[in-house]
């Protein structure tokens, strides 16, 4: 299986990120790892990436719903604003604690590629990557 250019953690929980991280990168999976503690700043990575000269865009986001300044939902609305090289290529998956039907149902109108209750596992992300990407 190909490395992943890049793979975004968008979770304010700094226990999840760091046991995430962990598990990404003894997988392998990806060339970069980038971390966002909530929406608004995955949304500022983002427009950061794209303004670089050749930029290195992840092709998997893990979001999670509940988190301050902006929830998952709110940083979908924001991301499909937007527009930069290989937005549609880029896959998202939600990673949350919420088994609500509400939320599954809200995400799959949002868009999402996926969700997924946590914890990460590696099964999960083998999954993922193996489905989709």
């Amino acid at each position: 299986m190909r490395k992943l250019k890049g793979i975004l953690l968008v979770d304010d929980d700094e226990t999840a990120n760091i046991i995430n991280e962990m598990l990404i990168l003894e997988m392998g999976v990806t060339q970069q790892l980038f971390q966002a503690r909530n929406g608004k700043e995955a949304i500022d990575l983002l427009k950061e990436l794209a303004r670089q000269a050749q930029p290195t865009m992840p092709e998997l986001i893990l979001l999670d719903i509940n988190m301050p300044v902006m929830d998952g939902f709110t940083f979908l609305e924001a991301y499909h604003e937007m527009d930069f090289p290989g937005k549609y290529f880029l896959k998202i998956v939600m990673l949350t604690t919420s088994p609500n039907p509400k939320d599954i149902e809200q995400a799959k109108n949002a868009g999402v590629t996926d969700y997924l209750t946590k914890p990460l596992l590696e099964e999960s992300l083998q999954g993922i990557l193996e489905k989709y990407l």
